[in-house]
């Protein structure tokens, strides 16, 4: 195999992040001589998490438009003219035989730049409901990745490839790693253990219907696997030492997903793309809260794609304060939906997802 030097840029949330990552995972585990070189945004998230992952990465000064803040967004034309031509000359140094986007402020800059320089690119979509940028974008670049059927509605069919999300490679086959994983949290075996995933920065609302819930859950006998979210880490820490609960363990992070999702009998999470992908290749029981804070209310098209086929259950954020915990209590003592869920949510795991998109980005670097 020939070496490949190739750019990935994603970032802004855990999704674009991991995705990315497993890209460049899958691509050196073909050839060590492979030259990846990573494009950020500063200040955000993927500029710490890919050093940590083991790549270079340097960042744009580059920012979204805020939809409800237009003060904010005084800014954006002049750091959208300075991140591209950043961008042109990341390109011009490095060099790439492909450009790949994952999602985020700065991948729609690289990946723009690089098509009018006729680099080859690729992007996913990781959504049911195709993102703007994207969209965009899709008039120029060579390839488009995505996760859902029918996404010829918003792209031209010949560049469509249903692929999937890349996700983790350690989450296939979470049953043999159960004890490792109870033990790994300090949890008891006998006790359901819950597991709720507000995504890397956190979610209010649903953290504060696990606060609302605490007192059924402790009665109960739950084990809770908490991630609370970096912006709410010290508040909810604050929150569950004055319940005095011992069965919650609480993180802002959890780096150890794979085991999170072993330990689980039943998940609630937010239904960003990538973790609906890891759930439907974890096989757990979940219930969604999507988030309402996001553009065309995708995370809502995300799991109702599952809720309609029996794959998953939904609760609105506006009630979630209201019903969740109760939803939960119901699933959490229901051993046959549990299992109908779990059976139903794996018909849609793509396990090899990573590897026919990075098939697709060497094919590119053959044209």
């Amino acid at each position: 195999m020939k070496k490949i030097k190739a750019i990935i840029s994603g970032g802004g949330t855990g999704g674009h992040i991991y995705s990315a990552l497993a890209i460049a995972n899958e691509l050196k585990k073909r050839s060590k001589a492979h030259e990846l070189l990573f494009v950020g945004a500063q200040g955000k998230m993927e500029m710490q998490r890919v050093p940590a992952g083991g790549y270079p990465i340097v960042g744009l000064w580059i920012s979204g438009i805020q939809r409800k803040q237009f003060l904010k967004n005084i800014l954006f034309p002049l750091k959208l003219v300075v991140s591209l031509r950043k961008a042109r000359k990341i390109i011009h140094d490095f060099q790439p035989d492909v450009v790949v986007g994952t999602g985020g402020y700065a991948s729609g800059a690289v990946v723009y730049v690089a098509t009018q320089m006729k680099i080859p690119t690729l992007i996913l979509e990781q959504n049911s409901l195709a993102g703007l940028t994207n969209k965009l974008l899709a008039k120029w670049v060579d390839k488009i990745c995505v996760a859902y059927e029918h996404m010829d509605q918003y792209f031209s069919a010949e560049k469509v490839v249903l692929t999937g999300n890349p996700v983790r490679s350690d989450i296939i086959k979470l049953t043999k790693r159960k004890q490792v994983a109870l033990a790994y949290f300090g949890l008891q075996p006998e006790k359901k253990c819950l597991l709720v995933l507000g995504g890397s920065l956190g979610a209010r609302t649903m953290n504060e219907s696990i606060l609302q819930a605490m007192p059924t859950f402790s009665q109960a006998g739950i084990q809770l696997i908490w991630q609370t979210g970096h912006l709410y880490d010290e508040e909810m820490k604050a929150q569950c030492t004055k319940a005095n609960y011992p069965g919650i363990h609480a993180y802002p992070f959890l780096e150890r997903m794979d085991l999170a999702y072993a330990a689980a009998d039943v998940v609630i999470a937010r239904a960003g793309a990538l973790t609906v992908s890891e759930l439907c290749l974890a096989q757990k029981p979940v219930i969604f809260v999507p988030s309402p804070n996001v553009a065309e209310d995708h995370q809502t098209k995300n799991a109702q794609s599952l809720v309609d086929k029996g794959a998953a259950l939904l609760v609105k954020d506006e009630v979630a304060r209201q019903k969740l915990g109760e939803e939960a209590m119901q699933l959490l003592k229901d051993k046959a939906r549990q299992k109908e869920l779990a059976q139903h949510i794996a018909r849609f795991a793509k396990p090899n997802a990573t590897h026919e998109i990075v098939e697709e980005v060497i094919r590119l670097t053959c044209v």
